[in-house]
C-alpha cells in the first residue's frame, strides 16, 4: 500500500471511531470495532496502526493538523503580522477540534500517563512546527527550536482553557491565546535587547 492508501484507511477508521469514543473511550477494541463497521478486513488495524493505540492517537493529532490547514487554505498569512498569523492558526486548530472535544479530552488523559508523555511532547512539537511553517517561518538556527518550543507551551497551556470554554465564539480561549502570544513577543524583545 502507498502512504496515501494507508492514510486513507487510517482516516476511515479514525472518523468512525470518533463517533463512539465519547461513550466507549479510546481503546484498541474501539479501533477494531470501527474497522469492522467500515467493512475492513481483520488485521487492518494492526497493519495500519502497528504502534497500537498510541499510533492511532498520534494520527488523530495529525488529522487535526490537516483539518486546520484546510481551514486556513483561504487565508494569506503574508497579509498579517507574525503574531496574527500564529494566533489565526492556533485558533483555527481549536475551532476544527470543536466537534471532537470529548475525544480530545480523553486523548489528553492518555498522553498524561508517564509512559506516553514523551510521545505527547513530540506531537505537540509537530503541531507547532506545522503552524510555524504555515506562518512562513524559515528559521534554521536556534530560533527554529525556540519558536516551536514557545508555541508548544501555548498549545499545551491553552488546551484546558479551551476544554472549559463553552462559548460558541471561544472568547475565553481567544483571550488566553492573545495574552500568551503577547507574553512570548515581549520575551522575544527582551532576548533581542540582551543579545545586542
Amino acid at each position: 500500500m502507498s502512504k496515501a492508501d494507508i492514510q486513507h484507511i487510517r482516516d476511515t477508521i479514525l472518523r468512525r471511531a470518533l463517533e463512539d469514543v465519547a461513550f466507549d473511550g479510546w481503546s484498541a477494541d474501539l479501533l477494531e470495532q470501527a474497522a469492522r463497521q467500515e467493512g475492513l478486513e481483520d488485521g487492518t488495524v494492526r497493519a495500519v496502526f502497528p504502534g497500537g493505540l498510541t499510533e492511532a492517537l498520534l494520527h488523530f493529532s495529525d488529522y487535526i493538523d490537516r483539518l486546520m490547514l484546510e481551514r486556513l487554505s483561504g487565508v494569506d498569512p503574508q497579509e498579517m503580522k507574525i503574531r496574527d498569523r500564529v494566533r489565526c492558526a492556533v485558533m483555527a486548530r481549536f475551532e476544527v477540534m470543536a466537534p471532537y472535544k470529548e475525544a480530545v479530552a480523553l486523548s489528553a488523559r492518555y498522553w498524561a500517563r508517564p509512559l506516553t508523555q514523551m510521545h505527547a511532547g513530540k506531537l505537540v512539537w509537530r503541531s507547532a512546527d506545522v503552524i510555524w511553517i504555515w506562518a512562513g517561518d524559515t528559521a534554521t538556527d536556534y530560533n527554529y527550536y525556540t519558536k516551536r518550543g514557545l508555541l508548544s507551551g501555548i498549545l499545551v497551556s491553552a488546551l484546558p482553557v479551551w476544554l472549559n470554554d463553552h462559548d460558541d465564539g471561544l472568547q475565553k480561549t481567544r483571550d488566553f491565546v492573545d495574552r500568551r502570544i503577547e507574553n512570548v513577543m515581549q520575551f522575544g524583545k527582551i532576548i533581542g535587547r540582551i543579545k545586542k
